[in-house]
């Protein structure tokens, strides 16, 4: 499997028969709403071309660290 962080202005631009989600509403995006990750296997996707690709311990090392862009902090009482 292979990641890539696109911003959610691109997303109205995926193709979904090309990657794993099905819709923009099965992407993840970061706090901000202002970039998603989109995964894929085998040939690049177009729109994918050229943007920087992560395999799974790079885009979990992303996904948790924790002064990221992508972490959700849960407050408890």
């Amino acid at each position: 499997m292979i990641y890539v962080i696109i911003n959610t202005s691109d997303v109205s631009s995926i193709n979904f028969s090309q990657v794993h989600e099905t819709s923009a509403s099965t992407l993840r995006y970061n706090i901000a709403g202002t970039k998603s990750i989109v995964k894929f296997t085998g040939s690049t996707p177009s729109l994918l071309s050229g943007k920087t690709q992560y395999n799974h311990s790079q885009i979990l090392s992303i996904l948790d660290d924790p002064d990221g862009e992508w972490r959700y902090v849960e407050e408890y009482d």
